[in-house]
């Protein structure tokens, strides 16, 4: 796993306790326990990480382990090793096969006319549509 280009790093040597706050990307390895607060930015839970904290940020991507309730103005997405105790809350949500999950999740609802149909038991074929275009 390699942080993308522009972020800070955190190393997996790398111990924080305490109040963690930014507005850049930030790829960590290591361990925290306390709060990150990233408002407006990406925050990358490397696969080594060990997070004893509650996350706020635009985006975040987990790898590693979280314990503390993540929320998300963007989007969440929990890979294939990811470890979670705590609850989400988030616009969008991704979660890869083996990625673990131990809380609630609160996804928000989409924005009025951002392509929902308003008519959920209208007929998806359309009233008119020839019977070999249904097969």
């Amino acid at each position: 796993m390699k942080p993308a280009e522009g972020s800070t790093v955190i190393g997996k040597s790398v111990t924080i306790r305490g109040e963690l706050s930014g507005k850049e990307d930030l790829y960590m390895d290591g361990t925290v326990e306390g709060t990150i607060t990233l408002a407006g930015s990406r925050l990358t839970v490397g696969p080594n990480a060990h997070v004893m904290a509650d996350l706020d940020a635009h985006d975040v991507v987990v790898y590693g382990f979280v314990e503390g309730n993540i929320r998300a103005t963007g989007r969440i997405e929990l890979r294939e090793s990811a470890v979670v105790k705590g609850d989400i809350a988030a616009a969008r949500l991704s979660i890869e096969e083996n990625a673990s999950i131990k809380g609630r999740v609160e996804l928000s609802e989409a924005t009025p006319g951002a392509g929902v149909d308003p008519q959920p038991n209208a007929d998806l074929f359309g009233a008119d549509a020839p019977a070999s275009t249904l097969a």
